[in-house]
């Protein structure tokens, strides 16, 4: 079964270090980074939230997950995560929406 995961991260290079560890991690393919500037973003540690969009199999996606978790923890944060599993034709279409 395929899965998409989310992670969101403060900051550009907590998102590379995070899609960097989930790819080393497990055999997940990045799908893509997305941005948003939330409207507090002067009360956050970096002004700008980045989210990993990566993809794989259920269990690929949870470990690369954990993974690059850990990794962003190391740097700026992590806001949220969230992992789906066989994502439906309505949520692919949401998936590929980007602001980047």
């Amino acid at each position: 079964m395929e899965a998409t995961g989310l992670l969101e991260v403060y900051g550009c290079v907590a998102a590379f270090v995070a899609a960097e560890a989930a790819c080393k991690t497990a055999d997940v393919t990045i799908d893509a980074l997305d941005k948003n500037k939330p409207a507090n973003a002067d009360e956050l540690p970096v002004p700008l939230v980045m989210i990993v969009k990566m993809r794989g199999s259920v269990a690929a996606v949870e470990a690369a997950m954990d993974a690059a978790e850990a990794a962003a923890k190391k740097t700026t944060g992590v806001v949220s995560r969230y992992i789906i599993a066989n994502p439906t034709e309505d949520t692919e279409k949401l998936l590929k929406l980007s602001a980047i």
